[in-house]
């Protein structure tokens, strides 16, 4: 039996709830923010076309690669520690990408993605051990909206910022997102420590052991030790985030390509059609939590399932409709990725379990999503159209839906907190 996790007092949760949100704002925007500016960036370091491709594709390549060793770096240092030692890198990545040559912006790229991995696996341990689980899902979703707003903000914002400053002072300048986000999180474990340490005391005193008993080693209950229950629910996750992520990351790449090659829209007009995909997944990383508190585990699994599957298949029947497709895709990718995780943190045992289950799942969802947007445009090559490319993100989108219920369903016999005995429960 594990111990029960440790949730924050109610004046602190707002407090550790922000710093989530601010921690999510420095995850995916110093990799978004070369996207807006490639041609300039080209211009400055004389990259080819490759190595423009690693200023996104590096990122995620080692999301795949380091996300184990990040999982083993977070049990042993722990959440706080790990939380600044991201922050730390994505600034340290952020300067020298800034201010060297192209081999240092490579350099910079990588260490933002090292640093980055330790935020992917490290927020799901945090939300599992802080908040409610009532509140999970909402704080979960909050977390995926954070991602794909930060998002969005980076790619309004760089241009603009490029034409008047320069590129190098346009990446630099979303380097004041770590900064703060370093700010606020010494403070906050700072108070933290202080208002637990008094709570301690306070504690010993009166002879009670609540606070060390909270404090107990719910990190110390290894993956190995983790009941086979909520390991067969992680293998099922590992499935569904991979196709959750082939679906994202080639439908993100392809999808302006494929509206100016089958619809005749313009490039920009592609653009901007293709960023509902972006937009709509805010609807679905609240959507989903709203949705679970009122419904059977299965079944916003069961929704989102069905909104991906419309995105390939509105597409392959009807694509004149594109709008429809991009804005029901992208609801079900974020919400595909609220649900996902969602489940990890109310079925773990352990901090130490979640960061395990988070590294397995995430590590397979991230190899996919670096092999499967090349894979499509070879497709596309030899076909010499999309219905091939279409017909991958179908198979991702089935492979969702099936391994997402199985696991929502298992997810339901299993007691929130922990897999450590499976009960009759109403899935």
């Amino acid at each position: 039996m594990s111990t029960p996790p440790r949730t924050s007092p109610k004046r602190m949760l707002p407090w550790i709830v922000l710093g989530i949100v601010i921690l999510a704002l420095n995850l995916r925007t110093p990799i978004i923010a070369p996207t807006a500016i490639l041609p300039k960036i080209q211009e400055g370091t004389g990259f080819s076309t490759a190595g423009l491709g690693m200023l996104t594709g590096l990122p995620v390549l080692l999301f795949a690669l380091a996300t184990p060793l990040a999982g083993r770096l977070i049990t042993r240092l722990g959440a706080e520690a790990t939380v600044l030692s991201c922050l730390t890198g994505v600034l340290t990545g952020t300067v020298l990408r800034s201010v060297g040559p192209g081999w240092l912006v490579l350099v910079g790229t990588g260490i933002i993605g090292l640093a980055i991995t330790l935020g992917n696996i490290v927020v799901p341990v945090i939300i599992r051990r802080e908040v409610p689980w009532e509140q999970v899902g909402m704080v979960t979703g909050l977390y995926s909206a954070m991602m794909n707003i930060g998002s969005m903000a980076t790619l309004i914002g760089t241009g603009p910022m490029a034409a008047a400053f320069g590129w190098r002072w346009a990446l630099a300048a979303w380097g004041v997102l770590a900064l703060i986000g370093l700010g606020f999180w010494m403070l906050l474990i700072r108070t933290r420590v202080r208002r637990e340490g008094a709570a301690r005391r306070a504690a010993e005193a009166a002879e009670e052991s609540t606070v060390a008993e909270a404090a107990a080693p719910t990190a110390k209950v290894p993956w190995s030790q983790a009941p086979a229950a909520f390991r067969g629910i992680t293998a099922l996750l590992i499935i569904t985030f991979s196709g959750q992520s082939i679906a994202y990351y080639t439908t993100t790449t392809w999808l302006p390509s494929y509206l100016a090659d089958t619809i005749g829209l313009a490039p920009a007009t592609a653009g901007s059609t293709a960023s509902l995909f972006q937009i709509a997944a805010i609807l679905g990383a609240f959507g989903v939590p709203l949705l679970a508190a009122k419904s059977k585990p299965w079944a916003p699994v069961a929704i989102v399932a069905a909104l991906w599957l419309s995105l390939p298949i509105g597409l392959l029947l009807a694509p004149g409709a594109y709008g429809l497709w991009a804005i029901t895709g992208g609801i079900a990718q974020g919400g595909g990725f609220t649900a996902i995780f969602s489940i990890i943190a109310r079925t773990a045992g352990s901090d130490a379990q979640t960061a395990s289950a988070s590294a397995r799942v995430q590590g397979g969802g991230y190899l996919a999503a670096t092999l499967a947007p090349p894979f499509a445009g070879w497709l596309n090559t030899v076909t010499g159209g999309w219905t091939a490319p279409l017909m991958l993100i179908l198979a991702a989108t089935l492979a969702f839906t099936t391994t997402g219920l199985l696991a929502a369903r298992r997810a339901g016999r299993i007691p929130r907190g922990g897999a450590g005995r499976e009960v009759l429960g109403d899935d």
